[in-house]
């Protein structure tokens, strides 16, 4: 490593809490798909900040909109009615069935609010002592203290007991074990439509929509987290649009400021009666800045056709992968995803291939051990996945 990089990591350790498993590498600046290091390295960005700058990064049509935002007004807090946030709610809503939406800053904090509407909403509308939350194994929902609580994997949990009541976690795909987890004290199905963190896992159309019938028998609500695999991501705006759901609440975050902390929960008009004024809010939720950045993140990608074009790009991606796969049947075990959320399985454990595409200049994640999980940005170029594959051929071929 350079000294620039040592340094930067010295003062990092004297002043920063140990709680990530930083990449070897010191980032100061990026550019559409490309990032840059501390010692002027170019990288392909195939993880868009974990599916953050689905515009790539550095717009400067969304960094026009912060500047000139910055010189009018940043925060007021939810005090007073903003035309900002009016807009983006407008945003949200046409491009899906929710009617209202409310505004906080993260992943893990909208889907604590998704779960706090959907035991209020059995309390106080329909009069039901219904507040547990059924989640499935390998989903990953936050790291609050609820929302770990919520998240099917158990690694995650260690060292933060007692954890939270009124969760239950079945078999991911397992609809059998689903109804047989329902009583009279469930509130809703939490599910991610594409498990993301759990290794990129879509779930098969019969089964989600089995879970959704049985939500409808049993008069408990459905909630998708889409935090990750929603904002044109999967090749529909929504992931959930892919199967036909109409979820009665669902979350964003991630990619829905581009990159600025901004996170929403989406109901329909019935289940957001849930809320009314002082049972939930948020001091920073939905600020006039983040608000802009927001609303036109979601034009440029509408005007741009971005969830077609990722569509396009998965199919793309997915054909190069499997010709990779062709050539090394023994190395990787399967190809998943939808759109430009994809998962290439090792069947070995995948740290040095990890490291070997990060030495040759490109940054994606491993997750789950042996899944190489690609998030790009929605506008990558062919010939960047080209190099990709190209690389990946290369590497297995060393190992």
């Amino acid at each position: 490593m350079s000294e620039a990089y040592d340094a930067l990591k010295a003062r990092e350790r004297a002043a920063i809490m140990n709680t990530y498993g930083r990449y070897p590498l010191a980032i100061v600046s990026g550019k559409g798909c490309r990032l840059y290091d501390c010692d002027g390295r170019e990288y392909i960005d195939l993880l868009a900040g974990i599916a953050v700058c689905n515009l790539g990064h550095c717009r400067e049509e969304i960094a026009e909109v912060v500047a000139a935002k910055a010189r009018e007004l940043v925060h007021v807090s939810n005090l007073f009615t903003q035309r900002e946030q009016i807009e983006l709610a407008e945003a949200l809503t046409a491009t899906c069935h929710a009617g209202k939406a409310f505004f906080c800053n993260s992943g893990a904090e909208a889907n604590e609010g998704a779960i706090k509407l959907a035991r209020r909403y059995m309390r106080t509308v329909k009069n039901r002592d219904a507040y547990e939350i059924i989640t499935l194994t390998h989903s990953f929902h936050g790291r609050t203290l609820a929302t770990l609580t919520a998240t099917g994997q158990d690694k995650i949990k260690f060292g933060f007991d007692p954890l939270p009541e009124g969760f239950t976690t079945v078999p991911a795909g397992d609809i059998e074990a689903l109804r047989a987890a329902v009583s009279p004290k469930t509130a809703a199905v939490l599910l991610e439509c594409i498990q993301g963190e759990g290794g990129v896992l879509p779930f098969p159309q019969a089964y989600l929509s089995a879970v959704a019938a049985l939500c409808r028998e049993n008069d408990i609500l459905l909630m998708c987290d889409e935090v990750q695999c929603g904002m044109c991501r999967s090749g529909r705006f929504w992931a959930f649009q892919n199967y036909g759901l109409e979820p009665d609440i669902f979350t964003c975050s991630k990619a829905l400021a581009n990159g600025l902390p901004m996170g929403a929960v989406l109901a329909t008009d019935a289940v957001a009666a849930g809320f009314v004024p002082g049972s939930h809010a948020t001091t920073f939720g939905g600020g006039a800045l983040v608000s802009a950045a927001a609303a036109k993140t979601i034009a440029i990608m509408n005007d741009d056709r971005l969830a077609e074009r990722a569509a396009r790009m998965g199919d793309f991606a997915m054909a190069l992968f499997e010709d990779v796969r062709a050539a090394y049947p023994d190395k990787i075990a399967t190809i998943r995803g939808m759109g430009l959320m994809l998962g290439i399985e090792l069947t070995f454990p995948g740290a040095e291939v990890w490291r070997k595409l990060l030495d040759r200049g490109f940054i994606l994640n491993l997750t789950q051990d042996k899944v190489l999980r690609l998030l790009p940005p929605l506008v990558i170029e062919q010939e960047d996945l080209k190099l990709f594959a190209a690389a990946l051929a290369d590497v297995l071929g060393e190992i």
